[in-house]
Parts: structure tokens; C-alpha cells; sequence
């Protein structure tokens, strides 16, 4: 049986006075912001999740990373706003992003279930054959 992709996201209401915010040592002008996710996301959660934000138009000035169940922000201090609404749209188009995979892997699973089972009928009519040639053979006399 498959496992299901569990969709993430931010804590809200964000306790603001307990978020990690600490000068980046590699460029001057960045900070690094953690925010609290909801639960620690799984391997496909952060697949699409980094296809999403990599995709994004704002990438030259900020970069996002998950940790374990945070997540890392690494940005200038300006649009703060701006950039905090962009975050959550990539959640919500990573969640979508689940939404799909689980309808894949729903459909995949079907698929190969289906597939067993016309196996199994084969094999069924197949053993039967072979019972009635053997029944032919080995009848009382």
C-alpha cells in the first residue's frame, strides 16, 4: 500500500517574538529567518516544494530551505511583506503539488491492482487448463 504525501504548512498564528532572525555570515546585507512549519515535511513534500520556489521569478534576491520543521528564509530586510506572501504562495502551490501526486499514485496503485488481478484470473484459467488435461489423463478406469 502506498503512503500518502502529507501536505505542510506555516504555523499560524506565527509566534513572531520566537522566529530565529540572525545576520547571514556570507552576505552582509541578508538575514536568515526560520519559520515554524507545521510538521517536519517528507521527501516528496520538499521535492515540489523546491521545484516551486527554484521556479520563481524572485529568486536573485531570496532563497528558501526547509529544516526540519522549519523553514529557512535567507533574504534582504527589504518587502519583508511581499516576500512573506510569496512564501505562501509557493506552500500553496506545493500543496497543490501533493494534491496531484496523491491523485497519481491513487491511479498508479489502481492501475497495478487491476493488473494483479488479471494476472491472477490468468493463472486461474491457465491451472485450470492444465487440471482438466490431467483429469483426461488420470481418470479411473
Amino acid at each position: 500500500m502506498r503512503e500518502i504525501a502529507k501536505k505542510i504548512n506555516l504555523v499560524e498564528p506565527v509566534d513572531v517574538e520566537n522566529i530565529v532572525i540572525k545576520r547571514d555570515h556570507y552576505f552582509p546585507n541578508a538575514y536568515i529567518i526560520d519559520l515554524p512549519l507545521n510538521s517536519a515535511p517528507d521527501h516528496v513534500w520538499q521535492h515540489i516544494f523546491e521545484q516551486e520556489w527554484k521556479s520563481s521569478e524572485h529568486l536573485w534576491d531570496r532563497k528558501l530551505f526547509t529544516v526540519g520543521d522549519k523553514l529557512r528564509l535567507i533574504t534582504t530586510a527589504d518587502e519583508i511583506e511581499e516576500k512573506i506572501g510569496w512564501i505562501r504562495q509557493v506552500i500553496e502551490r506545493t500543496n497543490e503539488g501533493i494534491d496531484e501526486y496523491n491523485r497519481e499514485a491513487e491511479t498508479r496503485e489502481a492501475g497495478i491492482e487491476e493488473q494483479v488481478k488479471k494476472q491472477a484470473l490468468e493463472e486461474e484459467a491457465k491451472s485450470e487448463k492444465i487440471r482438466e488435461l490431467l483429469r483426461k489423463q488420470f481418470r479411473p478406469i
